[in-house]
């Protein structure tokens, strides 16, 4: 199933994405929202009436970085990934944004700001100490993410706070796939056409159970609350103009365009 958050005008609200053919997808409302039983409705649109929004609305983001051994060395990691415990830091909810929304630059602040492409689990339902072997039953499946980063301000400061929190930086999108097995999916990331990372979820250090498992150890997770599992290697530079476009087999696709910050 293929849940999404949408706007037809008139506020907003959860759908069921409908269809096979990309040109021909529907979206049917549905009474009340994903983290709870709910209702089909009759009201039918065509996705290309509607307006997807980010398909959740999280209290926090949980990101992981330094997931993939592969973009560890690209970072100039010193240490190896697999005998630390995971890095985690917190995306603030303003970072998040949705498919066709524009990446604010932030222009007079930032020189270099970078993609990140990254698969992203939804949470389904309040939970805290989720063993890696019940974390399935709190999730309610995954969507793409781009884990924008000031990298100059990244390197700089301690802290990845501000580097990774800006306003816009934190696309989500397009939908929340409930269908999913997280363990072997391919997941790329193109700048104008172009493709700059290529991996697969199997790649990860840590799984997703794992990833959980460790977060919810610290903290409590609210329902719809978003954890990003890191990003292959092949980061690199945005620049105002540029469309970057993070595809997850199995998932879909999420696009955004950078703009300069106003």
């Amino acid at each position: 199933m293929r849940i999404a958050r949408f706007t037809t005008g008139d506020g907003a609200s959860f759908g069921v994405v409908e269809g096979d053919d990309e040109a021909d997808l529907t979206i049917r409302r549905v009474e009340g929202h994903p983290f709870a039983p709910f209702q089909l409705t009759d009201d039918v649109v065509p996705l290309v009436d509607a307006r997807l929004l980010a398909p959740v609305l999280p209290s926090k983001v949980v990101a992981v970085g330094r997931n993939y051994a592969e973009h560890a060395k690209e970072m100039g990691g010193n240490t190896d990934p697999t005998t630390e415990p995971p890095i985690v830091f917190i995306k603030p909810s303003t970072s998040v944004v949705g498919p066709g929304d524009a990446v604010q630059y932030p222009v007079g602040i930032s020189k270099e700001v970078s993609y990140e492409g990254e698969l992203a689990v939804v949470i389904v339902r309040l939970c805290r100490e989720v063993p890696p072997s019940r974390v399935r039953d709190v999730v309610l499946g995954f969507t793409c993410a781009n884990d924008v980063t000031a990298r100059d301000l990244q390197r700089s400061e301690s802290q990845w706070g501000r580097a990774k929190g800006f306003d816009t930086f934190c696309p989500l999108g397009p939908w929340v796939s409930t269908d999913v097995d997280p363990a072997d999916l391919a997941i790329t990331t193109t700048v104008n056409g172009d493709l700059k990372q290529a991996g697969r979820t199997s790649q990860m250090v840590r799984s997703v159970d794992e990833l959980v498992s460790h977060i919810s150890m610290a903290m409590t997770l609210l329902p719809g609350d978003v954890i990003l599992t890191g990003t292959p290697a092949g980061v690199g530079p945005l620049a105002v103009g540029d469309q970057v476009s993070v595809t997850i087999e199995q998932v879909g696709t999420l696009t955004n365009r950078v703009v300069a910050r106003g």
